[in-house]
């Protein structure tokens, strides 16, 4: 496994890679989610690229920037285990410069859920994606379903902008009790990881009220909001259901729907989501 800590060494590298190139971005503090990812890009690509970089851009100023869990020594163990081929380290001032000032902003399915909550993050997100891809030059990109609404983003951003790779969405990966897998789950305190689980749970719920007929998006967002708000400690920031292809919430579920949610449990927000239909 190579690594390279700046710009002008990824691009070497990048330029001795023959074949397929498959790259998955990463802020860090890796868990299996990140290496069922690593794995797919690895058994779909001649080499397998990972980068690490926590994007202070993708941060409002009150957000967990600097709190944000860090460990390289134990993800570069990860990675090399995983059968990396390189990791990309930039840091903060190769990425942005003193004199940065270039963004890459996508409209409209950002306006919703996470862009509603965080308005300044997808404007982070998308800018160090495309920055990332510019300087890796993937051939397929690898994000997981957790995010949702960060790779329905990406997809739009690289179909609008003629980018050259395919942007590949995985599985949501999750613990034994359904909680899905996130680097801020370190977060949870002990009571708090007992109930973390009633995210999935209210999800399950939507999923199973639709499968006995419900189509009544209101009546089923009114079910989610009633079990999670037994969790004394949960406090929602928002239950969405949601076109899947403009985030638009809708009112009675006919097709494909994100049913997706963003919860506080204590200091970590998390999120998760599902599509019916």
């Amino acid at each position: 496994m190579q690594t390279a800590h700046s710009i002008e060494e990824m691009k070497h590298l990048r330029s001795k890679c023959r074949g397929s190139v498959g790259f998955v971005p990463t802020m860090g503090y890796l868990h299996e989610g990140h290496l069922e990812l690593v794995s797919q890009a690895k058994n779909e690509n001649y080499v397998a690229v990972v980068s690490i970089f926590v994007n202070p851009t993708q941060f409002a100023p009150h957000e967990d920037f600097k709190a944000y869990p860090r460990d390289l020594d134990r993800d570069l163990t990860l990675l090399e285990s995983a059968g990396t081929d390189i990791v990309f380290i930039p840091g903060d001032k190769d990425m942005y410069p003193a004199d940065y000032d270039t963004w890459v902003e996508v409209k409209g399915i950002t306006r919703h859920l996470e862009g509603r909550s965080r308005p300044t993050h997808f404007q982070g997100v998308t800018t160090v994606c495309s920055k990332l891809f510019n300087i890796v030059e993937p051939n397929k990109a690898y994000f997981g379903q957790k995010d949702a609404q960060q790779a329905l983003v990406i997809q739009k951003m690289v179909a609008d902008l003629n980018m050259n790779l395919e942007v590949i969405v995985a599985p949501t990966i999750r613990e034994k009790d359904g909680l899905a897998m996130s680097s801020r789950n370190v977060y949870l305190t002990p009571e708090e990881r007992k109930s973390a689980p009633v995210l999935y749970k209210a999800l399950q719920l939507a999923r199973d009220m639709h499968a006995k007929g419900e189509s009544d998006a209101i009546l089923i967002k009114n079910a989610m909001t009633k079990l999670i708000s037994s969790v004394p400690a949960a406090r929602i920031d928002y239950i969405s259901i949601a076109d899947i292809g403009t985030l638009q919430e809708v009112n009675d579920i006919r097709g494909r729907v994100l049913v997706s949610l963003a919860v506080k449990l204590g200091k970590p927000r998390l999120v998760d989501n599902i599509i019916l239909g």
